[in-house]
């Protein structure tokens, strides 16, 4: 019997921003793998198994899940926001390639998810109107030059960046870092939004500039949103307050 393998993204925690394809493949699903976090969200039929793993985990799990498909199995995979941004789905096709037999009785498919970059948008405004790229700050997977390179050529190329895991408690430094990078070509009035836990009962939503950025609280439920030279704030009469980018360029 041919097993099923779905990576299916949870959004970042509001089961409406949880698409109705990610909810049926949980529904159906015989396990359930991922990460804590994401696993604790779901709350498991009956005979439905539960199987939840440590962060840096992702190449075991995506074997796993692999192998348990392969037997027959219906096995989702979850990641929170979207499972092809910084997540499982890569680890899973990486799986793959190191054992292109593992899919030989398994059909395999992504469901998508609201990644964070969108739902911190979408709370603020429309920052990311005009081109933007995403760069995580971990260097678990690369190395920080690497890092500094892509910061310095994305502002050079006056994109919207969105950063993602800021920070930690092993490198609480590298979000200052990478605001020292940005600064040596961006203006200090370049527009910053932190979006802290976008979705959940403890949210928080901040407006800086770049010069007043580094003072800023931050840590990896926390999502930046780095301005071009064309994102700017817009108010209401009544003191409402949101941030876009112009979907056109200056000439």
């Amino acid at each position: 019997m041919k097993g099923q393998l779905v990576i299916a993204g949870l959004g970042p925690g509001p089961e409406g921003w949880v698409t109705p394809a990610a909810t049926e493949a949980v529904a159906a699903a015989d396990i359930i793998l991922g990460y804590t976090p994401y696993v604790n969200r779901i709350t498991a039929r009956p005979g439905q198994v539960l199987e939840a793993s440590d962060n840096r985990e992702e190449l075991a799990r995506a074997e796993r899940a692999l192998a348990l498909a392969a037997g027959g199995s219906r096995v989702v995979v979850v990641s929170g926001g979207d499972p092809g941004v910084f997540a499982m789905a890569a680890a899973v096709y990486e799986a793959v390639e190191s054992n292109p037999a593992s899919v030989e009785d398994v059909d395999i498919r992504v469901e998508p998810g609201v990644t964070a970059m969108l739902a911190a948008a979408a709370r603020i405004g429309a920052p990311l109107g005009h081109d933007f790229c995403a760069i995580s700050l971990s260097d678990n997977l690369k190395s920080w030059t690497t890092i500094e390179k892509r910061l310095r050529l994305a502002a050079e190329a006056d994109f919207v960046i969105a950063l993602y895991n800021p920070a930690s408690k092993a490198r609480p430094q590298q979000i200052r870092k990478a605001f020292e990078i940005l600064s040596a070509v961006l203006p200090p009035e370049t527009i910053v939004v932190f979006a802290r836990a976008v979705g959940r009962p403890d949210e928080e939503i901040d407006v800086a500039t770049l010069a007043r950025a580094p003072e800023m609280p931050c840590d990896m439920r926390t999502l930046v949103i780095i301005g071009s030279q064309a994102t700017r704030q817009v108010r209401s009469p009544d003191g409402r307050a949101w941030v876009y980018t112009p979907r056109a360029e200056r000439r």
